[in-house]
């Protein structure tokens, strides 16, 4: 597969535990470098990594979820030039599942956002939704 990159983002909220938010990311995406940004209130988790390993624990969530479907409309939604932009409920990746979620407003907590940068999002999208993650 061709070279991929992928960015995180998550808020983290002044009545949240960072270790918690952390944990939900890492439950979506596996064990990720994080960066920690100070915001007026609370503060901004990042992760970067590059290649196709940062979303194989996301693909076979999706594969074990059954929303592989659902998953490939929201991603196509998402594309725009050679980058693939979602959100993820923060909650639900906690527990260990996925559900996709809006930018703003259907979470009181906020969202993760993710945003994978490749050659071919078309390609990324068929890899990611195939089931052979």
């Amino acid at each position: 597969m061709e070279e991929v990159e992928i960015q995180i983002e998550v808020e983290v909220n002044a009545t949240e535990d960072e270790a918690k938010v952390k944990r939900a990311v890492e439950n979506a995406f596996g064990n990720l470098p994080f960066e920690l940004k100070p915001l007026k209130r609370g503060s901004l988790l990042t992760a970067r990594t590059s290649g196709t390993d940062g979303l194989v624990k996301f693909g076979n969530l999706l594969r074990r979820e059954r929303i592989r479907d659902a998953a490939r409309a929201v991603l196509h939604k998402g594309v725009s030039g050679r980058s693939i932009v979602f959100y993820l409920n923060k909650q639900v990746a906690y527990a260990g599942h996925i559900s996709f979620s809006q930018p703003l407003g259907e979470s009181s907590l906020g969202p993760i956002k993710v945003q994978i940068q490749c050659e071919n999002a078309e390609q990324m999208i068929d890899w990611l939704t195939s089931g052979n993650v």
